[in-house]
């Protein structure tokens, strides 16, 4: 069985690339039924003290609630609009998000797994996104955003 072609794909669309619909329900593990306009990721406000954050627009891992919540706090002000497709538990100990949004136009499909200690606080975060064009671009911001600081050194520099 082989898994490589030559052909682009011209089966289904991309689902980074779905309308985005602000009237979708999803289930988070705070209320059960919050509005996507509205979403919130609870495990923000209940993270370890040393929480690690990984993504495929880093490089490397942050340890650390502060670092983590500076990171994810200016990601988030990039986003227009978000349609989150799923938010809720996942197995014993994690959290999944699966949404959709744009930033500065581009589509950006995202997966975040959760995962959570003994404690019930977000122990470990590790963010997946797509496609690899508009990550470089989030990674180029975030680079931008946090010159001077040694959290710069974590993304893609426009040279990237």
């Amino acid at each position: 069985m082989s898994t490589t072609s030559n052909a682009l794909g011209s089966e289904g669309t991309p689902t980074y690339l779905e309308a985005s619909d602000p009237d979708r329900r999803v289930t988070d593990f705070a209320s059960n039924t919050t509005a996507a306009r509205d979403y919130f990721p609870v495990w923000l406000n209940c993270m370890a003290d040393d929480i690690t954050l990984e993504g495929a627009l880093m490089n490397g891992a942050v340890r650390g609630a502060e670092a983590v919540r500076a990171i994810l706090g200016f990601i988030r002000t990039l986003y227009e609009g978000q349609h989150i497709s799923f938010a809720g538990p996942y197995g014993d100990d994690g959290f999944l998000e699966v949404y959709n949004t744009r930033v500065r136009g581009e589509p950006i499909g995202s997966v975040v797994l959760v995962t959570r200690n003994a404690a019930g606080q977000a122990q470990h975060v590790a963010a997946s996104y797509r496609p690899r064009r508009s990550i470089l671009l989030v990674s180029r911001l975030l680079a931008e955003h946090f010159a001077g600081t040694p959290l710069a050194a974590y993304f893609a520099s426009s040279g990237d």
